[in-house]
């Protein structure tokens, strides 16, 4: 089977379907040993997936990464990874260009390279000013051949043009986008066309709601076995509840079994076939889903699915505005399952597990 890959830039070509590693990280939810961490990203890599996403707040992650690089240098040479900087939200009205540059020192350290091939940036607070200047000293450590290319993640339209005006040359743009998201079309989208930017798209399987694990089921209560679930739950409640939800699910499974395949493959196919999306970040703990990823590559939509499916979407009451505002509304639901403070204050992190649906809610 040919995994399809796209080049992101000379010299840079990735797998269009990616290894997402949050669900690796310390306060994502129950532990998980690094020894088995590091032999399921070398099935990843044999299988073809060479692009890997982390983050230096997502604790442990970066590190486990540097140890697979130690273990086994050959693959390591064939990975590409997409990192994030993301100073603490404590930090930043105070951040100053030897924050920034410590940063990108410890997560050269921790991955185990001399360069770091993407940096993607996130800013918790715009209210905080500062975040375009942050950009511009990163594109400093870029030009002084710390990192390859810069990216942003979560950013909104306004902010984004913001650092573009600032004179930042990016690359990608990481954001969330699914058969139950599509804050990315009010704008965002037009945007990256505009200037050439890549999309990596995680929740694409809204971490693990779209699969045939869920067809079907009643709506569960009480806690969830980690954050990604919690987050994604939101999600739905926006989409129009569990009912709405079920229909999506109803819709893409027919989908699926008219082309052999999952939920899961159609739903990130659904978004890999969107106008400048090139890679889908799916989240994986470990590599039991690998020949489930594998699949997205063997599923192809015909112009009938897409419009059963945008018939669901015209339905849906929300996710409404733009990328990642609803994210960044202070007190608000979604804002509350986040950890903000994990690099300077937070890591190394006890374990410290996702809140119930009800403590997000509020």
């Amino acid at each position: 089977m040919a995994i399809e890959t796209i080049t992101l830039a000379p010299g840079y070509t990735v797998s269009r379907v990616a290894k997402g590693n949050w669900q690796l990280a310390a306060k994502h939810g129950k532990p998980y040993a690094q020894d088995d961490a590091v032999e399921d990203m070398r099935r990843f890599v044999e299988a073809g997936i060479n692009a890997f996403d982390c983050a230096d707040h997502y604790v442990g992650v970066e590190d486990t990464i540097g140890a697979f690089r130690r273990k086994y240098p050959g693959l390591g040479r064939q990975l590409r990874v997409s990192t994030k900087y993301t100073p603490d939200q404590d930090l930043i009205p105070r951040l100053t260009r030897a924050d920034v540059g410590k940063a990108v020192d410890t997560s050269l350290e921790r991955l185990g390279v001399e360069q770091l091939d993407l940096v993607q940036f996130h800013w918790w607070d715009y209210d905080v000013p500062g975040c375009a200047q942050a950009m511009l000293w990163l594109q400093e450590f870029q030009r002084a051949g710390k990192i390859a290319h810069l990216g942003t993640t979560n950013f909104n339209v306004p902010r984004l043009r913001e650092i573009l005006d600032a004179g930042v040359k990016l690359l990608s743009n990481q954001l969330q986008y699914s058969v139950l998201d599509h804050r990315p079309e009010n704008g965002m989208v037009d945007l990256c066309q505009a200037h050439g930017i890549h999309l990596l798209c995680y929740g694409t399987v809204a971490g693990g709601f779209l699969s045939d694990k869920w067809l079907g089921q009643p709506e569960p209560q009480g806690e969830y076995p980690n954050r990604s679930l919690v987050k994604y739950r939101l999600i739905i409640e926006d989409f129009g509840g569990w009912e709405a939800y079920q229909a999506m699910l109803r819709t893409l499974d027919g989908i699926a079994r008219k082309h052999g395949t999952s939920i899961a493959a159609v739903a990130a196919r659904y978004v890999l076939d969107k106008p400048q999306a090139s890679v889908a970040l799916v989240g994986a703990r470990d590599a039991s889903h690998l020949d489930q990823n594998l699949a997205i590559f063997r599923t192809h939509l015909d112009d009938d699915d897409r419009r059963q499916i945008a018939a669901l979407v015209a339905q849906a009451p929300g996710p409404q505005g733009d990328c990642y505002d609803a994210e960044r509304v202070k007190g608000g639901a979604h804002a509350g399952i986040m950890h903000t403070n994990q690099n300077t204050r937070g890591a190394p992190a006890h374990i410290d597990m996702t809140p119930p649906l009800a403590t997000a809610r509020r």
